[in-house]
């Protein structure tokens, strides 16, 4: 979490101009350093009342409901294309699979795989992963960004929704500031959905722009044609600072034989039209030659040795385990907001000896704010614990600008309330006035913080208060959700209490209010909003602790 904190403050020195400098805090390092105090903050009670526990139990129903649903994408993900498209892959086309590439590409310890369910269900079918992975991992002890086909999807084939997966990394990794590695093996984009992958401006053009800022910013760019690089495909390769092309396997060209054929009636092969020797010993489009794949993600390694980056210092960072099992979070995520439990019972199991220095703790009680260590890492943390009042607001605005100020990272542990209950006297129409003013007060503090950001949705991402809780919108560095999440302006209980537009009295057709409710339980799912890339992925309750360390 320092990398991201120190490489934000980088970036943020070549994109923001000179004179804005000033309304900015200066950042100093805020590396995590062994330990050379103990920890005396407060440890947080994080037993279950007993009057709790019916809701504890149907808490713990929900969890394992969803993580049935999370395992049977998980299954299906790692299937890619299918069984006929892998054995197409490996045996006629004699290519190794996506996951079998990033193993020898990566260092050997685990690496975050960001949306791997990104493309299901989709308006025009199932795009497994959406046909890319990408992620950030370790090559030769360095953070990278790698983004790499799975062309047993569809042949690679580009969609919408593949686009905005790897311009997601790319922004990653030019916020972080962290090399990016492309494993290009792509047919190139799909023609009958053109319009929504070419035009605007984030499509498909978005990808080659962003290349060519990275490398702008000296951002190291890295790839390796291991595949087929077609039409708009082959720009990825060429626009990196340094490319490998695997021999009979890696070819690159703007159209293939097929076109050749068509408008010239010549008849030329894929390697002579763009194979390894023409690229790597005529064209010069590519830099290095490689006999195998196992030889191109060797030559990747050894490219990232020359770029002279000095490797950050291994530390080992003491620190306590949670009081209370991570097991138990499952119990505490909420099926709904009505199974809503004190949001203390959740940080006990999250930070290191459940101990909390907590902010403001009398004042605007329904926003809890404080700081925690989460593996050796001081966070500030900023979470829902009811509806986001006026107090709570200011509160919470304050809490952000402090961190902000001493250089901490944030954590928004968000569930915010489906909807604020309507004023009925004038009374309490002034103080929903207040209460916006004071929401907007904290949207501005997050907005203008510099600090790294993360969001983690552990049950309701619903309306106005989800944006001053830093949602997608408020671009967090990293957003995760719990599978039982639901993301949506209203929640579906609620939704035809609201009048619509023509019907005065307020009064809903039965047909029509369920139609939306199905409608909207549809669309407000975890797995509907990872599909389409509204989060950077779903974690399990219990792997909270570990995921928030590594981002």
């Amino acid at each position: 979490m320092w990398m991201l904190q120190n490489s934000l403050w980088q970036v943020m020195k070549k994109t923001v101009p000179t004179y804005k400098y000033y309304i900015f805090p200066c950042f100093v390092s805020n590396k995590a350093r062994p330990r050379q105090y103990t920890n005396t903050y407060p440890v947080l009670s994080g037993s279950i009342p007993s009057v709790c526990e019916h809701v504890f139990e149907e808490n713990l129903r929900n969890s394992k409901a969803c993580m049935q649903r999370y395992s049977e994408l998980v299954c299906k993900v790692n299937k890619g294309g299918g069984e006929n498209a892998v054995l197409r892959h490996t045996q006629r086309n004699k290519r190794l699979l996506v996951r079998e590439r990033l193993r020898m590409l990566l260092d050997d310890e685990p690496f975050l795989e960001l949306s791997p369910f990104a493309g299901f269900d989709l308006p025009y079918g199932d795009v497994p992963a959406a046909g890319c992975l990408t992620g950030i991992g370790k090559i030769c002890g360095i953070w990278c960004v790698f983004m790499a086909n799975d062309a047993t999807v569809k042949g690679g084939t580009i969609y919408p929704i593949s686009v905005k997966k790897q311009l997601r990394a790319q922004q990653i990794a030019l916020q972080n500031r962290l090399i990016s590695v492309y494993l290009v093996d792509s047919g190139g984009a799909f023609l009958p959905l053109q319009a929504e992958l070419f035009p605007d401006q984030f499509h498909g053009g978005r990808i080659f722009y962003n290349e060519a800022i990275m490398s702008a910013v000296k951002i190291p760019q890295v790839a390796v044609v291991c595949g087929s690089c077609t039409a708009g495909g082959a720009y990825v390769p060429t626009m990196a600072e340094e490319t490998v092309i695997v021999d009979k396997i890696g070819t690159m060209f703007l159209a293939g034989p097929p076109l050749v054929k068509a408008a010239t009636g010549e008849d030329v092969s894929p390697e002579d039209l763009g194979g390894a020797y023409m690229h790597s010993k005529i064209s010069g489009c590519v830099d290095h030659f490689a006999s195998s794949e196992k030889e191109a993600y060797e030559c990747v390694r050894n490219i990232i040795m020359t770029l002279n980056y000095e490797l950050p210092p291994e530390e080992t960072l003491e620190y306590d385990e949670p009081v209370y099992s991570a097991e138990e979070l499952l119990g505490l995520a909420p099926r709904s907001y009505r199974y809503t439990l004190h949001i203390k019972l959740i940080l006990s199991r999250l930070i290191d000896g459940s101990r909390f220095q907590e902010f403001k703790a009398e004042y605007g009680t329904t926003l809890v704010t404080g700081f925690a260590h989460v593996e050796g890492h001081l966070v500030g943390i900023v979470a829902n614990n009811g509806e986001l009042t006026h107090d709570a607001s200011l509160k919470g605005s304050h809490f952000v600008q402090l961190c902000s100020q001493r250089s901490i990272p944030l954590l928004f542990l968000q569930n915010t309330a489906p909807r604020a209950e309507k004023p009925t006297s004038l009374s309490q129409a002034e103080d929903h006035t207040n209460r916006l003013k004071a929401q907007a007060s904290m949207m501005a503090a997050v907005a203008c913080s510099v600090v790294p950001k993360i969001t983690l949705v552990i049950g309701g991402c619903y309306g106005n208060e989800s944006y001053a809780m830093c949602g997608r919108s408020f671009d967090p560095n990293f957003l995760f959700l719990w599978p039982n999440a639901r993301v949506a302006l209203v929640d579906s209980s609620y939704a035809f209490t609201f009048p619509r537009a023509g019907n005065d009295d307020g009064i809903e057709n039965d047909s029509e209010s369920k139609q939306l409710k199905e409608k909207l339980d549809e669309e407000s799912s975890a797995f509907y909003s990872s599909a389409r890339l509204w989060d950077d992925g779903i974690i399990l309750p219990q792997n909270s602790r570990k995921w928030t360390q590594t981002t």
